[in-house]
């Protein structure tokens, strides 16, 4: 049985009608697009992070389990941390050109930002 998320149904308290069925405007997650329209860009960041220096790559469209699996190729690679959410994959510590050789080699459009 599912679980209904109540938040997906506020403004709806209860309802008399046996055959009500509440409909929710769920949006549909985006398509992955194929790696050589992915415009990926690559940068150094150190804002809100304790003054670490991490690899953010921002620009990814696609499914969250399409960006954990390139995140994991990523990070497996450099062979260090990080995480891949919220369309950005965060890389521990200055990877920069690494990951753009990475990306370039699996055929993503990447460039990188100074």
């Amino acid at each position: 049985m599912k679980k209904i998320n109540w938040k997906e149904r506020q403004g709806i308290t209860y309802s008399t009608n046996p055959d009500f069925a509440y409909q929710t405007d769920a949006a549909d997650a985006p398509s992955t697009l194929p790696a050589s329209q992915q415009p990926l860009r690559l940068r150094l960041d150190k804002r809100h992070r304790g003054g670490k220096t991490v690899t953010l790559i921002t620009g990814f469209v696609g499914t969250e389990a399409d960006l954990q699996a390139l995140g994991k190729t990523l990070k497996t690679r450099c062979g260090t941390g990080g995480s891949a959410k919220d369309a950005e994959i965060i890389i521990q510590g200055d990877f920069r050109q690494k990951a753009l050789a990475i990306l370039l080699e699996a055929g993503y459009a990447a460039s990188r930002i100074i």
